[in-house]
């Protein structure tokens, strides 16, 4: 993948990639628990459509998400895609 594109990627998306550069990492913040449960089930159903699961750790008022292709032991384009598609629900009603 062209470094400069993926850059511009993350950047726009909010995703930070691990010093290792094996995952994409994803954090934001909702106004009480049931909307963070509602944005993951969204992010669930994406998910399913995509056959590409991230990570997800949520509670009251946050969503974080990690994206590796574990079968590769690292980043490949369906980490990239899956980032992409889920971008809209991602940033809709962050606190």
């Amino acid at each position: 993948m062209d470094g400069t594109l993926t850059m511009i990627r993350k950047a726009e998306g909010g995703w930070t990639e691990d010093a290792d550069g094996k995952t994409l990492r994803w954090s934001g913040k909702y106004l009480n628990f049931m909307e963070a449960l509602e944005v993951v089930n969204r992010i669930g159903a994406i998910a399913e459509s995509h056959n590409h699961h991230p990570d997800i750790e949520f509670g009251w008022g946050y969503v974080r998400l990690a994206l590796t292709t574990h079968d590769e032991g690292g980043l490949t384009q369906k980490d990239f895609e899956l980032a992409d598609a889920l971008k809209k629900v991602l940033h809709s009603a962050i606190a």
